[in-house]
């Protein structure tokens, strides 16, 4: 062992918990089982040393950099790591020129893992392309994000795409299991006895993320003091205090995001109050614009609800009124109201489907002309040319109906608006079938 080497393990000793517990090998490694199970493509991989540009995309905490690492240990490339938030095309350029050179001088291929490599910009990631096309470096990425609103769809065609899913709480109680009892670099060597409620309650509040698990631990082992037999006895008290709230995975402009707000809006769609509440409160905890989801809310009173129930657009109306004359936290309530008042009435998208059916009309199809006795009557010389002269003012009739022609020629008889046989349609319906019965007369 030389002074580096003493040097890498005091550094090692002394860090978080989470750092020392990562896994060395394949077999170590907990989670995952689509993607690195045995016989799966991307373990064969790794195994065989044949490795090809890759993107590991999920949420924090499910393995990805460990992941990246172990590859290090175990492939025969050089393996360089940089971090994008840190690094610029500067660094790009000194690890592929270092990669050409080591490729032609010592035939050793070069093994590029970035993390985060969603912060790198449009031109960042265009420098990287003609490496990995040629080979020069393998590419493995990381990230938080969807990679296909963060990766350049150049280079995200040259790469295999690797989904990392929240671990289950089986994964993260293996995890905290497995460093209470490595006596090497967790906890094995101390007197540390943890309750099952005070582990459980770790494992839920992690929610599937291996970090905070272990962060909450160490902070509980440290922080406990031992009891009069020398024993570091962890109860649930000790674990709420270390992990009091459950991480919110949920970024305002990733894919959690879309995610999230399209759980929000099938919901309300699909007249499920407590799916609706759920989501409605999740976006509401992480933080999102109130503004942005009474949009969503009053967009789809009118695309879902449309005239089965009218009085969804008025009620989702004063909601966006609410979130400015109230401000949060008072908006949540009227939040919650119009998307309670969404997910349980009738169910029409009657007036999308006409109104685009209208306006695919209007685009493909030949211009109408305006019928004559429909032309404004009221500009100079209209009425000599007949505008309006044959109009029948519909409240001068009894029963405020008159027969006549409002379509273009060409569209006479086209039905745009359907009513459902839901709601208020329904009344809607039988309506234009007694109106539909006089034109008949």
């Amino acid at each position: 062992m030389d002074l580096f080497d003493y040097s890498n393990e005091k550094r090692q000793a002394g860090a978080p918990l989470a750092t020392r517990m990562r896994p060395r090998t394949l077999d170590e490694f907990i989670g995952q089982d689509a993607i690195v199970g045995e016989g799966r493509l991307l373990r064969r991989a790794i195994q065989a040393d044949q490795l090809t540009a890759m993107i590991f995309f999920g949420p924090p905490g499910t393995g990805k950099t460990t992941l990246a690492r172990i590859i290090a240990n175990t492939t025969s490339a050089y393996f360089q790591q940089i971090n994008a938030v840190t690094s610029g095309v500067n660094d790009i350029r000194s690890i592929t020129s270092a990669a050409q050179e080591r490729l032609k001088f010592e035939e050793q291929k070069t093994v590029a893992f970035i993390d985060e490599i969603h912060r790198f910009n449009k031109s960042q990631q265009d420098a990287l392309l003609p490496f990995v096309e040629d080979g020069t470096i393998i590419l493995i990425g990381a990230t938080t994000e969807s990679p296909m609103f963060e990766i350049n769809p150049a280079l995200l065609s040259r790469s295999r795409l690797f989904r990392f899913e929240s671990l289950t709480d089986d994964d993260i109680q293996a995890i905290l299991q497995q460093a209470l009892s490595d006596k090497e670099r967790g906890y094995g060597n101390y007197p540390v006895k943890i309750d099952d409620d005070a582990l459980a309650h770790l494992v839920d509040v992690a929610n599937g993320d291996a970090r905070t698990a272990l962060h909450a631990l160490e902070l509980a082992v440290l922080t406990t003091p031992p009891n009069n037999t020398g024993k570091i006895h962890v109860t649930l008290a000790e674990a709420e205090e270390s992990i009091q709230e459950r991480v919110l995975q949920y970024d305002k402009s990733g894919d959690n995001h879309y995610d999230t707000v399209s759980a929000f809006i099938k919901s309300m769609r699909g007249s499920d109050p407590d799916a609706t509440l759920y989501w409605l409160a999740k976006m509401i905890t992480a933080g999102e614009d109130p503004r942005f989801i009474a949009r969503r809310i009053y967009v789809h009173a009118a695309e879902d609800v449309g005239l089965s129930d009218p009085n969804a657009l008025l009620v989702a109306q004063a909601a966006a009124y609410a979130v400015d004359f109230l401000g949060m936290p008072e908006a949540r309530i009227p939040l919650a109201e119009a998307a309670l008042y969404i997910a349980t009435a009738p169910k029409s998208n009657r007036v999308i489907l006409g109104i685009d059916a209208a306006l695919e009309a209007v685009k493909k199809e030949r211009t109408g002309q305006v019928p004559i006795h429909l032309r404004d009557a009221h500009y100079k010389g209209a009425k000599q040319l007949g505008h309006g002269i044959d109009y029948q003012y519909p409240h001068d009739a009894p029963d405020g109906f008159v027969d006549q022609q409002y379509l273009p020629d060409h569209l006479l008889g086209r039905q745009f608006y359907t009513p459902s046989p839901r709601g208020h349609e329904k009344t809607i319906q039988k309506r234009l079938d007694y109106w539909l019965s006089r034109k008949k007369k």
